[in-house]
This record gives structure tokens, sequence and C-alpha cells, in this order.
């Protein structure tokens, strides 16, 4: 059996690279040479014509939120529109959480 692959991004290009995890290797975009982030196992990429979901996809990996499998499912709960995103953050900056937190809540209290 092949090694899992997971997904690394290039926000400027946007596109997505599945690749074999190594934490200590330095990934580059093959396009722009840029560096790639890591999105996680179960990051399934927008299509490059929406431009609003590529930018809400760089304030939550910028945030360090990433798309992770865990044992009972998915990543979780990721917003997916600007709307929501600001939400997340006007709360983390009211109440002090931290904006990795915030954007990873399903519902604001």
């Amino acid at each position: 059996m092949p090694p899992a692959k997971t997904s690394y991004v290039c926000l400027p290009c946007r596109v997505s690279y599945k690749q074999r995890y190594d934490p200590w290797r330095e990934r580059s975009c093959p396009r722009c040479a840029g560096a790639l982030i890591y999105a996680g196992s179960a990051f399934a990429a927008p299509p490059k014509r929406d431009r609003a979901a590529w930018r809400t996809l760089t304030v939550l990996l910028n945030a360090g939120v990433g798309f992770h499998k865990s044992c009972c499912g998915g990543p979780g709960y990721r917003p997916r529109t600007l709307r929501e995103v600001r939400e997340r953050l006007t709360y983390a900056r009211r109440t002090g959480e931290p904006a990795a937190t915030a954007l990873g809540r399903a519902d604001l209290p």
C-alpha cells in the first residue's frame, strides 16, 4: 500500500497539491516557487475562480486552522464565507479567545 498523501496549498496561485507528509521538508510551488502551506489530509480546494472562498481559506490557514481528519470524521466546522470569518474574528477580539479557536466554532454564543 502506498504512503498516504496530504494537501499543500499555494495561496497566490490558488492551487493545491497532494504530497507525502514530511514535516521537516520545505515545499515550494512548481508555478511561482513560493512556499506551500500544509493544509491537512481532509482539505478540499475551492474552485480556482472562487476568489471569496480563497480569501476565506487564506485567513483560516494563516490563523493556523487546518483541515485534519479526526477519529469521528472530517475536520469539523470551518467558515465558508467572509462574513462568517469576520463574525468569528470580531468575537475573538471581544472575548480574548484565540482566533484559531473562534474560527473553528460552529455557533457563536
